[in-house]
């Protein structure tokens, strides 16, 4: 998609245009976006929040994961707690779980015996 293209779409979106802002959504996702999709996301959209999420998670993007957790989001703090495990981040279970994170405390504790 050319610039001129995406800035329109984008103009339609702004405008409140569901149908363009799905696309862009959908765009971003396949993209792997994050700027753009976190744009959406911010200004509150959970479609786009989730896409997010999916993208981050299969871009292995540990910080994106762990802002969207950190705001209070829990599909995206399971999301880091997979990838922590996967990883073997310790220190970043040790972190969520200091937080208060349940579930982060339990891998954890079922990875090291703590």
């Amino acid at each position: 998609m050319a610039e001129s293209e995406l800035s329109a779409l984008r103009a339609r979106a702004a405008r409140g245009d569901r149908d363009a802002v799905d696309e862009l959504i959908q765009l971003a996702g396949e993209l792997g976006d994050l700027a753009e999709l976190r744009r959406l996301a911010d200004a509150g959209n959970a479609t786009a929040t989730d896409q997010l999420i999916e993208v981050a998670g299969e871009q292995g993007n540990m910080a994106e994961l762990r802002r969207l957790a950190d705001a209070g989001n829990r599909t995206a703090a399971d999301q880091l707690i997979e990838l922590a495990t996967e990883r073997g981040d310790l220190a970043e279970l040790r972190r969520m779980a200091a937080n208060g994170d349940g579930t982060a405390a339990e891998q954890l504790a079922e990875l090291t015996g703590e």
